[in-house]
């Protein structure tokens, strides 16, 4: 009996690796030849692996998805353009805000009065409707080449905008006034302060820099996991902290004269083809086809809220400020993935929303990045930018 149990367990500890892995390559090359973002790839090899083949995460993959939402998190942080954010500082604003605010309260009035979801549900529906991708945005905007354009340039502060703002309501959602959270806040200002400000010493070292080694990786993944402990210790979540550390360290881990060997784009390069990855991947797992049909009218309902709000808060300042191109930018600020995806899965990892709430909202989000980058592209897309929207 010992025996044959040690076979099954040798089993599930050398099998579940080995098709956790092949679901990340296929992602990744379904990803190139569809043009899709990989993360979306991710999360539906995840619904079907769980759904029609009974692929089931193991604990130590729960916990490496649950360090990838941070790691993703401190990326999305560090995506943050300051200098472009106080250029476009109006537009940006009136763009990115009203696309987060109108989803927020919409979305969160939908699921509590109509639904009748429970508040903490309701609050997590909003805030997941109200984010938007800033990995699909900038994807498809360094693709077409509008990044280097006005209505470019000013699509990716707005994405920066609405973050932020998502960034702050999941930390409210998750915060419990006693003395643990307390410790956390203090913990977390004094990490962020000593990063910001002592971080240089590492970055700047002749000794440490770009050695095989990667120090300044694992520096950076030490001071993450300290406000993944603290956190926890509060019983609360990471998010907000580590969205400020990312970015109050992007100018340190962006090099202007090297991009391509920037402290950024290795850490990229690390978290996208092994951490990352299993956050979505067991979020596709955790998503069922059966709930989500079953509660098909919530799904598009709540599709519905984040499209129309969406365009209706991107699209109305976004015509004043770029009478030229508001439709695209209203179409690509309609897009979500990242930051809903986080929302969902921390949600239900702190028991706040159930399965079937979970499996709509990340159909919502996958939708979302789906449809509406599509029809961006395909109808929308603004024509001789450079020349129309001028160079920034």
């Amino acid at each position: 009996m010992a025996a044959a149990n040690k076979v099954s367990f040798m089993d599930a500890v050398s099998t579940v690796p080995l098709i956790a892995g092949i679901l990340i390559f296929l992602a990744s090359l379904i990803s190139l030849r569809l043009g899709f973002s990989v993360a979306i790839i991710e999360i539906l090899l995840g619904v079907i692996a769980g759904n029609y083949f009974g692929f089931a995460a193991e604990p130590w993959m729960a916990y490496l998805a649950g360090f990838g939402g941070i790691v993703l998190t401190f990326l999305a942080g560090a995506e943050v353009d300051l200098r472009l954010l106080r250029a476009k500082a109006k537009e940006s604003l009136a763009i990115g805000g009203l696309s987060f605010l109108l989803p927020l309260l919409a979305g969160a009035a939908f699921a509590y009065f109509w639904l009748h979801w429970q508040l903490h549900a309701s609050l997590l529906a909003g805030i997941a409707l109200s984010a938007n991708s800033i990995a699909v945005v900038y994807s498809v905007l360094v693709e077409t080449g509008l990044s280097r354009t006005q209505v470019g340039k000013i699509i990716m502060a707005s994405t920066f905008v609405t973050n932020i703002g998502t960034a702050l309501a999941l930390s409210i959602v998750f915060f419990k006034p006693d003395f643990f959270t307390l410790e956390f806040a203090g913990a977390s200002v004094l990490i962020i302060f000593l990063a910001a400000k002592y971080s240089d010493c590492l970055f700047d070292s002749r000794t440490y820099k770009n050695k095989v080694a990667e120090s300044e990786i694992k520096y950076i993944f030490v001071l993450l996991l300290a406000l993944t402990y603290f956190a926890n210790v509060a019983q609360s979540q990471a998010i907000l902290p580590v969205f400020v550390l990312g970015l109050l360290m992007s100018p340190r881990i962006a090099s202007t004269f090297d991009i391509t060997n920037s402290i950024k784009s290795r850490l990229r390069t690390v978290a996208y083809a092994l951490i990352t990855p299993f956050f979505f991947i067991i979020a596709g797992l955790r998503a069922s086809i059966p709930l989500i049909m079953s509660s098909f009218g919530a799904f598009a309902s709540l599709f519905a809220i984040k499209e129309v709000t969406k365009l209706l808060g991107a699209y109305l300042p976004a015509k004043r400020f770029l009478p030229d191109g508001q439709a695209y930018i209203s179409l690509l600020m309609s897009t979500g993935l990242t930051f809903g995806t986080i929302s969902a899965v921390f949600g239900m990892q702190y028991g706040y929303i159930d399965q079937s709430q979970f499996s709509v909202l990340i159909a919502v989000e996958l939708a979302s990045a789906i449809i509406p980058t599509a029809i961006a592209e395909k109808w929308f897309r603004p024509k001789h930018s450079e020349d129309v929207l001028g160079r920034a």
